[in-house]
């Protein structure tokens, strides 16, 4: 009898595996949105209690910070926060794809940013061939410094959690050097910053009402765009996620571990290199010593929250913007605003422990699935049927 599967009409087996591919990848999704969630559940009902122990309301609270963040203005002043934010979580996010901390970010974009500014102040280009160079200027900075660390860790073994946290105090402190009076800087009453860049090479910015949006948000969603590209389908992404689980399989299938390791760290420093553009050329136009620090702290957590997932950390990013621009309301209102504080640092320690505990959750869980199937077919005698009398006794021949 003929077992051909008629024309247009799909096998059963077919359907049977594209429906647990397709349950496979729900029950992916709902995992990877279950520790976020979670976690932002988990930070309000502890800062509820908080501010309920100090006698203060905690859904006021909440219905101010809501009120406040839907106005027009505020909307523009979060997207605009937002986008060095996500820029800081990127450059995180990729050494963390590979179980690299890159602690680092927050001195990488700084010593960019500075050197960025002061090419930039120095030159008188057209603006379509200097904002260019600008940015060009900004990445290798970041991926120079960062590169060191990448290369003591693949030649020497030194942790880059160490390195790069000395290269922050050794930027800070170069960057307080060359940034006085006389050397490669200028005083302005109480700011001393570097020559200012000139107009003509400033980013653009959306005409929105009440504030512009800046234009540097393009940049942001490029960098996503890459991000998204480079590590989740090509084979470079393939091999540093592979290095990331286990450098030993990854080093005998054929994949250089320091190459890795090195190519890492430069693409990271590259991205940590934009994080201060924003500020540079849509705001300040020079590099002073009020330029923001700490970005680069802020975008770990935003990668933790965004389980470095380019959408996840765009999200993210935004929520810090909202709890950053709602907090200061909160004080006309009688709270304190360190309870933003408060809630930014227990989303970061609840969204480790709902990771932990969702990811030991789903091991579980395919474990049962796995157990069960093998219950199943063990029931059905095998993939090939139970055993007749003629193969018991073929065996026994």
């Amino acid at each position: 009898m003929s077992t051909d599967t008629p024309a247009g009409q799909a096998r059963p087996g077919g359907r049977l595996l594209a429906g647990l591919r397709d349950g496979d990848r729900r029950e992916r999704l709902l995992l990877g949105l279950s520790a976020p969630l979670l976690a932002l559940v988990t930070a309000l009902a502890i800062t509820s209690a908080v501010m309920g122990l100090t006698g203060d309301n905690p859904f006021r609270a909440f219905e101010v910070m809501a009120d406040y963040g839907s106005k027009s203005d505020s909307q523009v002043w979060i997207i605009n926060k937002a986008i060095p934010y996500y820029l800081a979580a990127a450059a995180v996010a990729i050494g963390f794809r590979m179980n690299l901390f890159n602690i680092g970010v927050d001195g990488q974009y700084r010593v960019a940013a500075f050197f960025a500014a002061v090419v930039g102040g120095a030159l008188s280009l057209p603006g379509v061939v200097q904002i260019p160079v600008i940015l060009l200027t900004a990445m290798v900075c970041g991926g120079i410094w960062a590169g060191i660390a990448g290369y003591l860790k693949a030649s020497r073994g030194v942790s880059e959690v160490i390195t790069t946290i000395m290269l922050n105090f050794i930027g800070g402190s170069l960057i307080a050097y060359f940034l006085q009076e006389g050397r490669l800087a200028e005083r302005d009453e109480n700011i001393v910053h570097t020559e200012d860049i000139p107009s003509s090479s400033w980013f653009f910015e959306f005409p929105t009402s009440p504030d512009p949006v800046h234009g540097t948000i393009l940049i942001a969603v490029a960098v996503g765009i890459v991000y998204w590209f480079v590590l989740g389908r090509t084979r470079f992404g393939y091999d540093l996620r592979a290095v990331g689980r286990s450098e030993p399989a990854a080093e005998a299938s054929g994949v250089s571990v320091k190459r890795t390791v090195v190519t890492a760290m430069l693409l990271s420093g590259a991205v940590a290199g934009l994080v201060g553009m924003p500020t540079l050329l849509n705001e300040s136009g020079n590099y002073g010593n009020d330029f923001p620090e700490g970005l680069g702290f802020t975008g770990i957590a935003i990668a933790l929250l965004g389980r470095n997932h380019p959408v996840g950390m765009g999200f993210a990013a935004l929520l810090w913007g909202f709890l950053e621009r709602t907090g200061t309301q909160l004080e006309f209102e009688g709270y304190d605003q360190e309870i933003v504080g408060v809630m930014q640092g227990v989303i970061v320690l609840s969204v480790v422990v709902a990771y932990e505990l969702v990811r030991r959750w789903g091991i579980r869980r395919q474990q049962r699935k796995v157990g069960e199937q093998l219950a199943a077919q063990s029931a059905a005698g095998g993939p090939n049927g139970p055993k007749g009398p003629h193969d018991s006794a073929e065996v026994s021949a």
